[in-house]
């Protein structure tokens, strides 16, 4: 949904138009919409201005950033095993393929050193980098929870993933610093705004000189949702607090597009960012859930902006597309069709017709 905005003059002659000529009116409906949140409901009612004639074979501009998929947008571990999706991202042409720490496969705390150190010599043979890790598990652990066991459980976990980001040869760990709330967890007590800050600068804190040591990059994630770090500035006031290079920024794109936009967020954290989450998302869902992220380029990010913004900040990393529904017929489809879409992103690949 789009912010509430001054009705623009072509809304007032629609308005007259109306009101003279009831052959031309739109609906009433449709005239409340555009009263209440201004040009971009009107351009979704096909009354917008007519775009004009582009060039079908513009010189697209080449960036340097890498690219990397999550592991949720596989089948696994149901459908592929680990070596499977590994194989299958670098055949599509991704350089690297981010994977999530949970509870139970073999990225959990039921794989040690050992373990890790194989999973990153087997990517080191097929060829594909590992860009970081991931978890889900800052959700049911929150650092910032009123509960101390949920705390105690929460810096537990975040060590763990620290070393196992080490053993499996990448530089970058997701970190959910902390939530005032959690829609989608009926159970969770809200935290309040300043004890939800203090709770996560002194769990980071706490988390960093193991991070230090093991030369892993706490970077932290803008969620949105969780009502904690709503903006930019919020997010670089807590980076630069710990003043060391191991706090950075995991940018998400897709996390703060329901009410803000990814390109003016960029400019601000600047080069904070250490990885990134290129997540589509569509503005016109009206269903605030997971389902309102989209396979790349489904969505209304405007993605030239957007990249241009981090080629503008020297971003030059990875560009990780995350995806929480691999395909149930086909999987490897969603695959292929990401990278090519980053190929055309990234200018890998130009327009040919």
């Amino acid at each position: 949904m789009t912010s509430p905005s001054k009705p623009s003059n072509r809304f007032l002659e629609l308005s007259e138009d109306a009101m003279t000529k009831p052959e031309n009116a739109l609906g009433r409906r449709q005239l409340l919409t555009y009263a209440a949140f201004g040009s971009a409901a009107l351009a979704a009612t096909g009354t917008g201005k007519t775009s004009m004639a582009v060039d079908p074979n513009p010189v697209r501009r080449k960036y340097k950033m890498k690219k990397s998929i999550n592991l949720w947008a596989f089948p696994y571990p149901d459908k592929m095993s680990l070596r499977q999706c590994l194989e299958l991202a670098k055949d599509a042409g991704f350089d690297g393929i981010e994977l999530n720490y949970d509870l139970d496969s073999e990225l959990s705390p039921k794989s040690g050193t050992k373990e890790f150190v194989q999973i990153r010599k087997m990517a080191e043979e097929i060829g594909i980098e590992i860009s970081g890790l991931c978890s889900f598990l800052f959700w049911p652990y929150p650092l910032t929870s009123n509960d101390p066991a949920e705390r105690d459980k929460g810096m537990e976990l975040a060590a763990k993933m620290t070393q196992a980001a080490h053993d499996l040869g990448t530089e970058n760990l997701l970190v959910v610093p902390g939530a005032v709330h959690m829609p989608w967890r009926e159970d969770h007590e809200p935290t309040p705004n300043d004890v939800c800050d203090q709770r996560a600068r002194e769990a980071i804190g706490r988390l960093l000189p193991l991070a230090e040591k093991l030369k892993v990059h706490l970077n932290m994630e803008n969620i949105f949702f969780n009502g904690y770090l709503m903006s930019p500035m919020e997010m670089v006031d807590f980076v630069d607090s710990f003043s060391s290079q191991y706090v950075q920024v995991h940018f998400d794109t897709g996390n703060i597009m329901e009410y803000q936009f990814p390109e003016h967020w960029i400019p601000i954290l600047g080069k904070r960012i250490k990885n990134v989450h290129l997540k589509e998302y569509t503005k016109n869902s009206t269903d605030h859930s997971l389902e309102a992220f989209r396979p790349l380029l489904d969505g209304t990010t405007n993605w030239p902006i957007v990249l241009q913004a981090f080629s503008d900040v020297g971003y030059d990393g990875y560009l990780t597309f995350e995806y929480f529904h691999p395909y149930q017929h086909f999987p490897e489809a969603l695959i292929y069709q990401t990278g090519d879409s980053l190929d055309r992103m990234l200018g890998i690949k130009q327009p040919t017709v």
